[in-house]
């Protein structure tokens, strides 16, 4: 038997968490739902088709059902991992076979609760799998592996290497058989409708985690998943909120160690009465009614993040939260020290371990605790259950201090995905905006394909901003930036232009919009307002950093003081116009005669005004993708077409728009009056 609960090869609580980004959050209809899935599963798997092979894992683990016309999802929004794990065991203990969607299971009678079904077998006697499926369903086990990596994960049932089961813990199991049927879909979803997984309240009294480290991609919202937690959002109800004494904060960094953590004697400022000789005697000095005193420099055991919280943790019964930013970024074994053996917790959350404090700390502590607190009985540290220390770590930095195994076993891991949810979110550059959410995805598809790695891929909060439209500035100097230095550096991702002689400062030449506008081109990503990259060339681009063009320098042509569309002049708008100007000048030259002349004029501007055939040559061959969009059409009075060039920015090696000005100056012949305005 092949899989004999279901396709788990490729399966983990990760990609649990990850179908409930594909799956639909509402009921709609199947068609509709089916397309959207198709999409989104194309996006994320490369091509593959969804409802060949991964809708049945989907289906079995109750994510979906489908009747005829219409989809029903299992959940309204994306799983954290936390709750994928959460369902995950509530599913195993309710899930069945067969069922609808395991054909090669043929079992007379009623379907059989697995779970159950295992446990009653390890209370009557000793089982090996083999045995059981072989006997119970006549059914020959093939990959034992994957049914023994659930069954120990998820449920109440511990397989042994060599088969053997037997039960993890005492606990309340259900029927050991369903009273479904095997081919009823509808009945198998309702199956787990019931399965809690919503997250503890942080104000609550729980079992659950003590100890959780968030981690994912820049921006994924790691660190807002905590103030959630916390109670530290606007419109939380008070009740549910955190008291802020109950929390202590720290960010771990290279230089951090366990005084900047845990605390040490640190010199401080200090008083001390101040005496002198009266009459051969030495007496405390006065001034009036008041005693002297002198400036002193003392030494003063001052307690850092981690002391103070232990401190608060046993000075009430609330519970009480440390929260770790950037855990990775320092040296943890450094930090923690032999901290770090308190950190294995029992049943009821305190430390399995403890250990001496030294005589420092331990002064320190029965002078605030006093000397038979819990907290330092026997001179000894103990995590107390109400003390919860929460971390964040982005896995791009992994590299700067890795964590040892033995210390991340001490703790429970939740991945925070990307879930591309900023929908509003618009990328305005000069006036262009696309879709940030559009964006994202195109890029982190491209670092997933092209490394083979999520960790420095683009969350959805890589940059906040209140106003949901990220600026020009921004984009360049803090998203671009990132994706040139920390993803790109090493020609791993297909990203910016790949003309040999591009490099990232060209994004800050005079020329740079029409660039950025370039690279989203080449991304296929549109402008969602209706305008359309051809005509970036006609918006007023002159570089506010110029000297001597400034962004308040306008034109006109002829007395034209605006292009058609009412608009100042921009460069790209502004020379077209000057080739119209002389094209209705001189009605009776052919596109081949008026290449020549404004040619001849040595003009800086490359293929400043060319021929059809001079287009095409251009463009024959070329990998400048862009290339068409690098010029403009002007029918003649023949019929005839040239194309005038869009490149006009001036950049420190060529002034080519100054250099235009001057040379249709020199030219009064042709009949084009240019001025500042």
């Amino acid at each position: 038997m092949a899989d004999p609960i279901c396709r788990w090869r490729n399966t983990s609580i990760k990609q649990v968490s990850e179908f409930t980004q594909i799956l639909p959050h509402r009921t709609m209809r199947k068609d509709v739902a089916r397309a959207l899935v198709e999409k989104q599963w194309h996006e994320w798997d490369g091509g593959n088709d969804f409802f060949r092979t991964p809708y049945q894992l989907a289906a079995q683990l109750g994510l979906y059902y489908e009747d005829d016309t219409m989809f029903y999802p299992r959940f309204d929004h994306v799983l954290s991992i936390n709750e994928a794990r959460r369902y995950i065991e509530g599913w195993i203990r309710r899930y069945y076979i067969p069922n609808p969607y395991t054909g090669s299971i043929h079992y007379e009678g009623q379907p059989i609760v697995l779970n159950s079904q295992l446990y009653q077998a390890a209370l009557s006697s000793e089982c090996n799998l083999d045995d059981f499926f072989r006997s119970r369903l006549n059914i020959e086990l093939g990959n034992k592996d994957i049914l023994t990596n659930i069954l120990n994960n998820f449920s109440d049932i511990k397989v042994e290497k060599d088969g053997r089961f037997s039960i993890k813990k005492e606990t309340i199991i259900g029927n050991s058989l369903s009273q479904n049927k095997s081919n009823d879909k509808k009945a198998f979803f309702d199956t787990f409708n019931d399965i809690q997984i919503r997250e503890p309240k942080a104000n609550t009294s729980d079992n659950f985690s003590r100890q959780i480290i968030y981690y994912g991609a820049p921006g994924t919202g790691k660190s807002h998943k905590i103030k959630e937690i916390l109670g530290e959002y606007d419109g939380c109800p008070e009740e549910e909120k955190v008291p802020k004494e109950n929390i202590f904060r720290v960010t771990f960094h290279p230089d951090s160690d366990y005084s900047t953590f845990v605390g040490t004697y640190k010199p401080t400022k200090g008083k001390r009465p101040l005496y002198g000789l009266n009459g051969g005697l030495t007496v405390r000095l006065r001034d009036g009614e008041n005693d002297l005193e002198e400036e002193i420099i003392t030494y003063k055991f001052i307690p850092q993040a981690f002391l103070n919280a232990y401190i608060r943790a046993y000075q009430t019964e609330e519970n009480v939260y440390l929260i770790i930013e950037e855990i990775n970024r320092g040296n943890c074994a450094q930090i923690f020290g032999d901290l770090f053996q308190l950190l294995d917790r029992d049943v009821t959350g305190k430390s399995e371990y403890t250990i001496k404090a030294d005589a420092d700390l331990k002064t320190f502590l029965e002078e605030k605790l006093g000397k038979d607190n819990d907290g330092i009985k026997n001179g000894e540290l103990c995590l107390p259950s109400n003390l919860y220390i929460y971390a964040t770590m982005n896995t791009s930095d992994q590299s700067l201090f890795p964590i040892d195994s033995a210390f991340k076993r001490r703790w429970d891991w939740e991945y925070e995905p990307i879930k591309y949810k900023n929908t509003d979110w618009v990328i305005d550059i000069d006036g262009l905006k696309y879709s940030w959410s559009d964006f994202q995805k195109e890029v982190n598809t491209r670092i997933l394909r092209d490394t083979g790695s999520e960790d420095k891929m683009l969350g959805d909060y890589f940059v906040n901003l209140p106003a949901k439209v990220i600026s020009y500035n921004l984009f360049r100097n803090k998203i671009l930036f990132y994706l040139w230095n920390d993803v790109c550096k090493d020609g791993d991702a297909d990203i910016f232009p790949t003309d040999d002689e591009f490099s990232f400062s060209k994004l800050y030449d005079e020329d740079n919009k029409r660039l950025i506008v370039s690279m989203m081109s080449k991304l296929n990503l549109k402008p969602i307002d209706g305008t359309v990259a051809e005509d970036y060339e006609d918006r007023n681009d002159i570089s506010e950093d110029d000297d001597n063009y400034s962004s308040s320098v306008r034109y006109s042509i002829n007395g034209e003081e605006t292009d058609e569309k009412g608009k100042a002049w921009g460069k790209g708008a502004l020379v077209k116009r000057a080739v119209e100007i002389f094209c209705q000048n001189n009605p009776n030259l052919s596109a081949k005669d008026i290449r020549d002349i404004w040619i001849s004029a040595g003009f800086k501007i490359p293929h400043v005004v060319e021929t059809e055939d001079d287009k095409q040559k251009r463009l024959k061959g070329s990998s400048d993708k862009t290339g068409r969009e690098r010029c403009k059409p002007i029918k003649l009075s023949n019929e005839e077409f040239i194309y005038v060039s869009t490149e006009v920015g001036n950049d420190k090696a060529r002034n080519n728009f100054e250099d235009f000005i001057f040379r249709i100056k020199s030219k009064p012949e042709w009949g084009i009056d240019i001025q500042k305005l």
